[in-house]
């Protein structure tokens, strides 16, 4: 079992924005990409989970300041709300963390760097959306923090194809992150 010391080989996955209501401008867009990336995170998560790999989830608060990670759950949750099925597919478990971020960067103001300092980690797997934005964010300020990265591209989504290709192209060049499928990936 996964204690709150140490990462068993020094990974951790993170999860950013997948507990998301999709209610904004190209919302629904992006998540005609998402659903099917959600099914690859989630089994990625539970591959991560059995290899006593943390799970973090690294999720917007979308500017409720009173908020916290449950509420925006059962938020999303919520019969009606556009993202519901998505977020189903990627409901956390109860060993895993949660970290609130206010702005697109999972480090800008967070606790996930001491965070990841406290479970030993250095080598980070990035999934989530979007990929050109809160994904790209955190890649490089992980990779300016000296973190190992991957980003496996089919646990990614953006709102169009160039911007996917365009940030995807980015991460793996510039940030040296992997960027091969989660069927590639091992723990």
């Amino acid at each position: 079992m996964l204690t709150d010391q140490h990462a068993k080989d020094g990974s951790a996955l993170l999860l950013i924005d997948v507990i998301n209501d999709f209610e904004f401008d190209g919302g629904e867009a992006l998540l005609q990409v998402a659903l099917p990336a959600a099914n690859k995170i989630a089994a990625l998560s539970q591959r991560a989970r059995a290899s006593e790999v943390p799970v973090i989830y690294v999720n917007d608060n979308w500017g409720r300041w009173r908020s916290d990670f449950r509420s925006q759950i059962e938020r999303c949750m919520e019969t009606g709300r556009t993202g519901r099925a998505m977020v189903e597919k990627v409901l956390p478990e109860e060993a895993d963390y949660f970290v609130l971020k206010p702005m697109h960067s999972g480090f800008f103001s967070t606790t996930l760097e001491p965070l990841l300092k406290d479970l030993s980690v250095h080598h980070l797997i990035l999934t989530g959306f979007a990929t050109d934005l809160c994904v790209l964010y955190t890649a490089n300020d992980a990779y300016m923090r000296k973190y190992s990265l991957a980003v496996p591209k089919d646990c990614v989504a953006a709102e169009s194809e160039e911007r996917q290709h365009f940030a995807l192209s980015h991460i793996e060049r510039r940030l040296k992150a992997d960027t091969k499928s989660s069927d590639q990936i091992t723990f």
